[in-house]
């Protein structure tokens, strides 16, 4: 994941309602969400929503796809866990995550022995 795509997820990510829609979406699993059982499981607005997951699809971490009468989407798994690797591999750009009281951990270091 390229600084582009990382700044175009997080902003799409950085309103509570798409947020909330993402967060739905990612708990939804494999099988996804219609539009309407969002926008009654959230209490959002159809055209509201619309709008927001329009966003989170641009984005890339979202897909949308038509089964039969019904749009279905799906949180893209692929996307998000390539946007936190990238969060996590940068945060701490010259900096030893190894230290204590380092605030950014990369995955491969141990938490409980920088709590130590």
């Amino acid at each position: 994941m390229n600084e582009e795509q990382v700044v175009k997820a997080l902003a799409a990510l950085a309103h509570s309602v798409r947020l909330r829609v993402f967060r739905s979406l990612i708990v939804a699993g494999a099988q996804g969400q219609t539009p309407s059982v969002l926008a009654e499981q959230l209490g959002v607005a159809s055209t509201a929503l619309s709008f927001h997951l329009k966003e989170l699809v641009h984005a890339g971490l979202v897909s949308q796809e038509r089964v039969s009468r019904n749009l279905v989407y799906r949180a893209a798994y692929d996307e998000m866990n390539a946007l936190v690797g990238y969060l996590t591999e940068n945060c701490c750009t010259g900096v030893d995550c190894g230290q204590a009281g380092a605030v950014c951990c990369p995955a491969s270091t141990n938490i409980s022995t920088l709590e130590s």
